[in-house]
C-alpha cells in the first residue's frame, strides 16, 4: 500500500510529500494519522534544520476527503457531531507539532490550497507558492467552519475584515492576492517552484542555528505576550545567541568582509 505522506530526508533537511495526488492530496484518515505521526517526530529531531511540506502530482492540498465525509452522513447527528470533532482534535495535533518544531517549516504550494491546506499552508512558518496555484478556504460550501487553526491564522496574517472575507465568501483567489495578502512569501513561476524552494532551504540551513530557532520562537509567542514580557524574552535570547560560536564567525565575517561560515552550534 502506498503511504499517503512521503517521507525524505537529505542531511538536515526534512521533506514531507502529501501523496494521494489522484485525489488532489485531499486529507484522508490514513493522511491525518500519517501528518500527527510524522510532525511528533519530525518535531522531536533536533538534528533537523528545516522542513519542507508540498503535494504529489498536480495540486498542494483540496481539504478533506468528501467521500469520508459522506460516508458518515448515515450516522445520527450527535453521533455525526462527536465523530467529527474526535477527528478534528486528533488532527490539530499535527498543527501545533508544527508551530512547537524549533526548525523552520516551509510549504511549497502549487495547484489547490483548498480547506485544510490552506489551514497547512497557514502553519508553516514561510511558504512559496507556484503562480498558478490557487486558494479557497472552502468550508461554508460545506455547511462547516475551519479546522487545523485557520481562524487563528488567517486574522493575523491578513487582518480581521480580509479573513470575514476569506472564509464567510469561500471565493476562490490567485497567488499574486496570496501573495499581497501575506499568505505566501514568494510566488515564481511553476516551472521553477522546485528550485526556488530549494535555494528558500539552502538560505535556512545555512544560517546560525540558534539565532534561526530563537528568531522562530519570539516571533510565535509575541501575538501572546505583553510588551515586557517579549523584551526580556530578546534579551534572553540576544544572551544566549552572543555565547554561541556563529556569533564569533559572524562578527569576523562581517569585519573581514567576507560571507559568514555558521557551523551550526545552539546553546
Amino acid at each position: 500500500m502506498t503511504s499517503p505522506i512521503l517521507l525524505a530526508r537529505d542531511g538536515p533537511v526534512a521533506m514531507l510529500t502529501l501523496n494521494r495526488p489522484a485525489s488532489l492530496n485531499a486529507l484522508d484518515a490514513a493522511m491525518m494519522d500519517a501528518l500527527v505521526d510524522h510532525t511528533a517526530a519530525l518535531a522531536a529531531d533536533d538534528t533537523l534544520r528545516c522542513v519542507v511540506i508540498r503535494g504529489a502530482g498536480r495540486h498542494f492540498m483540496a481539504g478533506g476527503d468528501i467521500r469520508h465525509f459522506a460516508e458518515q452522513l448515515a450516522l445520527a447527528p450527535a453521533d455525526r457531531r462527536s465523530r467529527f470533532m474526535r477527528m478534528i482534535e486528533r488532527l490539530h495535533a499535527a498543527i501545533e507539532q508544527l508551530q512547537r518544531m524549533p526548525h523552520p517549516v516551509v510549504a511549497s504550494a502549487h495547484g489547490a490550497v483548498a480547506g485544510f491546506g490552506l489551514s497547512l499552508l497557514c502553519a508553516c512558518d514561510l511558504a512559496i507558492a507556484a503562480d498558478t496555484s490557487y486558494f479557497t478556504s472552502a468550508y461554508r460550501q460545506l455547511g462547516l467552519t475551519p479546522d487545523g487553526g485557520l481562524s487563528y491564522a488567517l486574522p493575523r496574517l491578513v487582518g480581521l475584515k480580509k479573513a470575514m472575507e476569506i472564509l464567510l465568501l469561500g471565493e476562490r483567489f490567485g497567488a499574486d492576492d496570496a501573495l499581497r495578502l501575506g499568505l505566501v512569501n514568494r510566488v515564481v513561476p511553476e516551472a521553477e517552484l522546485d528550485r526556488a524552494t530549494a535555494a528558500l532551504v539552502t538560505a535556512i540551513v545555512s544560517g546560525p542555528v540558534a539565532a534561526i530557532r530563537n528568531g522562530k520562537r519570539l516571533i510565535q509567542q509575541s501575538l501572546a505576550q505583553r510588551l515586557s514580557a517579549q523584551l526580556e524574552a530578546e534579551a534572553v535570547s540576544f544572551g544566549a545567541c552572543s555565547a554561541t560560536d556563529d556569533f564569533v564567525e559572524g562578527v569576523r565575517a562581517f569585519l573581514g568582509k567576507r560571507p559568514p561560515h555558521f557551523g551550526g552550534e545552539e546553546n
